[in-house]
């Protein structure tokens, strides 16, 4: 890229974080897919990249870059994410720049199937939990429980449980968090979640004020979400479970655990804090998916008593 194109990605990434309120991790990534689309446009065509390349760009130029994402093995959410960003970049270049580029505005990513989420059942999920408090340090050990609680008792992602403050504690029965988007939304948390909070907070060495963060990691600093990842890894392997037995498959555990006790997808969408009803439903699917389970499985029973 020239100085030039270079500049017109810095000035659209200072925009986003300075009127849109872009969170840092959005503008990271945003920066690295629209840097990498950049820098293949140029080696695409050979040539440094003005910025009155991005004018009219063909659709042999867009399609060339969409096969070279699939050729480097790119997820097909991460092609998604990529697509958008780069929209966004010349929607603003369009609006700002004058910089007009019909065909990149109306790009699409390929479709592709949205993966399923993997939820973890009521009994692992507590195997989980009890394995999570294994640390030879007591008040470490119910941290990461009360924690990994939270998650599953009242379907906070972990940015949300390690975003609490001291100010929250002791968690009342309906918990005020603030999710993707800055959306604030009302949560339950179950009597077990807050007992687990309580029994940290009664053994935690540390002396925090208000405001800072209400789960510590060893030195007295915020814990880190690394730190659950690890925790839940080592858990998982000693009780055999796959991979996808996550912090946040808790989450999902919440979802379909909400959903196959007769709760309806506008209380729990409003409950996860999803902005689209279409990131809710996904979980119908998984219900559905594992009824079908459950048929095969008593069916196939009943063909083999049948044959016996």
């Amino acid at each position: 890229m020239t100085q030039a194109a270079e500049a017109l990605l810095v000035d659209w990434i200072a925009q986003l974080s300075a009127l849109r309120g872009a969170r840092a991790l959005t503008c990271t990534a945003y920066r690295r897919d629209v840097g990498g689309y950049l820098g293949f446009l140029a080696r695409h065509r050979g040539a440094a990249l003005a910025p009155s390349d991005l004018a009219g760009l063909s659709q042999s130029d867009l399609r060339a870059w969409l096969a070279d994402a699939r050729g480097r093995g790119l997820a097909p959410a991460s092609i998604a994410r990529a697509v958008a960003a780069v929209r966004a970049f010349h929607r603003w270049l369009a609006e700002a720049r004058g910089i007009e580029s019909p065909r990149a505005l109306a790009l699409r990513a390929p479709r592709s199937r949205r993966p399923l989420p993997r939820p973890v059942d009521p009994d692992a999920a507590r195997a989980l939990i009890a394995g999570a408090a294994a640390h030879p340090a007591p008040w470490v050990a119910a941290r990461d429980a009360a924690v990994l609680t939270l998650l599953w008792g009242a379907g906070l992602r972990i940015s949300e449980a390690l975003g609490l403050t001291q100010a929250d504690a002791p968690l009342p029965e309906m918990l005020r968090v603030t999710g993707k988007g800055g959306r604030d939304r009302l949560v339950p948390v179950i009597p077990a979640a807050r007992a687990a909070v309580e029994l940290y907070r009664r053994l935690c060495p540390h002396a925090p004020t208000r405001g800072d963060a209400l789960f510590l990691g060893v030195r007295g600093g915020a814990l880190g979400a690394r730190h659950l990842q690890a925790v839940m890894a080592t858990a998982r392997a000693a009780l055999g479970l796959p991979a996808t037995a996550t912090p946040h498959a808790l989450r999902h555990s919440f979802a379909t655990h909400l959903l196959s006790a007769g709760g309806d997808l506008r209380t729990i969408q409003d409950l996860l804090g999803h902005a689209s009803l279409s990131s809710t439903q996904v979980y119908t699917a998984v219900d559905q998916s594992r009824l079908m389970e459950v048929y095969d499985a008593a069916h196939g029973r009943a063909r083999a008593a049948g044959q016996g």
